[in-house]
C-alpha cells in the first residue's frame, strides 16, 4: 500500500477537476480525497496499491481536458488503515 499527497497548480479550479479526479480514483480503485485550496491550487491524497497510485499521480499531472496543470508537488504519506472511499471535500 502507498499513500501520496499531490498539490497541483495552474488552471485547476472551475474546470471540473475535483469531480473528474473522483471519477478517475473510483475507476482505479484508490481511496483518499481531493479539494480546492487558495491560490488556484488543488490538493489530493491518494491511497492504494502502488501501480494504481502511480497511475493516479500520472493522471493528476494533466487532469481533465479543461485543466492546464502547470506543476505538481508530490510527497509520500503514511497509509491510513480506516479509509474506505475517495471523497470530494470542502475547499479551503
Amino acid at each position: 500500500m502507498k499513500r501520496i499527497r499531490v498539490v497541483a497548480q495552474g488552471t485547476v479550479q472551475g474546470v471540473g477537476f475535483r469531480f473528474a479526479t473522483k471519477t478517475e480514483a473510483d475507476r482505479l480503485g484508490v481511496t483518499g480525497w481531493v479539494r480546492n485550496v487558495r491560490s488556484d491550487r488543488l490538493e489530493a491524497e491518494v491511497q492504494g496499491e502502488e501501480p494504481q497510485v502511480d497511475e493516479m499521480q500520472a493522471w493528476l499531472r494533466h487532469g481533465p481536458p479543461q485543466a492546464a496543470v502547470e506543476s505538481i508537488d508530490v510527497s509520500d504519506l503514511d497509509v491510513l488503515a480506516e479509509e474506505a472511499e475517495f471523497r470530494v471535500i470542502a475547499s479551503i
